[in-house]
């Protein structure tokens, strides 16, 4: 009779993370939609006034979703860390990229966040309208990615950043690009470092987007270490990828570098 019941329990179990996946991607698809034409009629806004629009709504958006998810699709999201970074501005956060969930969980927590994105995702008719309208930074010309993100830390916005360029593929971090670098350089702005945690690579670069989810899912972000801005941009991306494999290896990967570095004076 155990036996039975134990099978049944898995498959309902089954069944309610095929139904929390469905849910989930909807209703992020249906809060994107929702807010398409406002964003597309608040492009008529002046700058400032668009801008701080488009940024509250994804915000806000953005926070409900999460909200949903924990809810009703078994998620749990330990975001504290990044409420003590609201009032101090202008930072660049460059954080690690597992999955899908992470620029939504980061700009959830901060009113005035803009991103660096994926021009592709700019063009997208989905998410478009409503980056254009927060004033998002395009990533394929790298001069008017730094000049315009200099713009916005002028202004006092937190930016984001991915320094990987795209998910991770090789975990637990992937060659680091020298964007954060070369706006920080040039900005002459902090660069605060996101340690983004997680239970399962869920939405990750090799976990196709209708594959169930492995329920609980469980987040959580803690800040890092902050750097002043680097003399020079380029040399920036290898010390900002030695940290990130340094902090988010595992105990064996830990142990195995202690080891090297230990080993390193003598060869």
């Amino acid at each position: 009779m155990t036996r039975p019941l134990s099978r049944l329990g898995r498959g309902l179990w089954t069944a309610y993370e095929y139904l929390a996946m469905v849910l989930g991607l909807g209703v992020l698809a249906v809060l994107c939609l929702s807010w398409l034409p406002f964003a597309l009629l608040c492009g008529v806004l002046p700058r400032r006034a668009g801008t701080f629009v488009g940024r509250m709504a994804i915000m806000i958006g953005f926070r409900i979703y999460l909200n949903f998810l924990t809810i009703f699709c078994a998620c749990r999201f330990d975001l504290r860390a990044l409420d003590a970074l609201r009032q101090e501005r202008p930072l660049i956060l460059v954080a690690n990229h597992p999955s899908l969930l992470d620029v939504v969980m980061i700009v959830s927590r901060l009113p005035d966040a803009v991103c660096v994105m994926k021009a592709a995702l700019m063009d997208n008719i989905l998410l478009g309208a409503a980056a254009r309208l927060a004033r998002y930074i395009r990533n394929d010309s790298p001069m008017r990615m730094v000049r315009g993100a200099r713009s916005e830390l002028q202004r006092g916005a937190h930016l984001v950043i991915f320094p990987e360029g795209s998910r991770t593929q090789c975990f637990p971090f992937d060659t680091c690009t020298n964007a954060a670098g070369l706006i920080a350089s040039s900005a002459k702005v902090p660069v605060q470092t996101l340690l983004i945690e997680f239970s399962s690579p869920y939405l990750g670069k090799a976990w196709p987007l209708f594959r169930k989810p492995e329920l609980p899912l469980r987040f959580s972000i803690r800040l890092g270490r902050r750097f002043e801005p680097p003399e020079h941009g380029r040399a920036f991306a290898g010390v900002l990828e030695a940290y990130f494999r340094e902090e988010l290896a595992g105990p064996a990967e830990a142990s195995r570098q202690s080891a090297s570095r230990q080993e390193s004076p003598a060869s």
